[in-house]
């Protein structure tokens, strides 16, 4: 199936059979479709937590807006941002970078200090607005992979933060929550979507030409 079709089978699962569960190696596929995702800088700010405890998936549900649909899923994908950037930060990963290229490090100083001299004259708010935002790129690769796997998935923002992160214990490792990514097989007699037909603004509509 082409990437369009796997879209248009895919849609926000509502209900999930907590009998299927997603094998490791097709769990491993979504996490590297992810992983690949392109992100500012190549920094990669953000880690993906994958909960498949189900007592940690029951501590996590109080502040759900669809605890049901998060406690039934085979696994719980955890999007979680730098709190902020740091000098350290980004010494580190450009570090990786020059070492898995066999560069000598310090190869890409000139820009590494140019992007340590952005971020330094801004908030840690505004560090951790701009480290969210790279979580949605690979939040959609990982959706798009699960369907060509035809795995469901339902993403997810109406969650508790705070409870999340606390469960986690996200701080301590300088992150933040910012999305879910559900994942399992759909109950087909629960997911009352899943009969419905996909409902998208018309092509015209969505596109704009100057």
């Amino acid at each position: 199936m082409s990437l369009i079709e796997d879209l248009q089978w895919r849609h926000a699962v509502k209900a999930y059979d907590p009998s299927k569960k997603v094998s490791q190696e097709d769990l491993n596929t979504i996490l590297e479709a992810a992983r690949l995702a392109p992100t500012s800088s190549g920094l990669q700010p953000f880690r993906v937590i994958v909960v498949e405890n189900q007592e940690l998936k029951e501590k996590m549900v109080m502040g759900a807006l669809n605890p049901e649909v998060m406690r039934d899923s085979s696994h719980v994908l955890v999007f979680a941002a730098w709190d902020s950037y740091s000098d350290e930060k980004i010494d580190k990963v450009y570090d990786h970078h020059t070492d898995v290229r066999d560069l000598p490090r310090g190869r890409f100083s000139s820009y590494t200090d140019k992007i340590k001299e952005i971020y330094g004259a801004q908030t840690p708010e505004q560090h951790f607005a701009h480290t969210a935002r790279q979580t949605y790129i690979a939040l959609g690769l990982a959706m798009a992979q699960a369907a060509e796997l035809k795995i469901d998935s339902t993403p997810a923002e109406g969650f508790s933060n705070e409870i999340v992160d606390e469960v986690l214990g996200l701080k301590e490792l300088g992150l933040k929550s910012v999305s879910l990514l559900y994942l399992g097989y759909r109950d087909e007699e629960k997911d009352w979507l899943s009969a419905m037909k996909k409902v998208r603004v018309p092509m015209e509509e969505f596109t704009i030409k100057k």
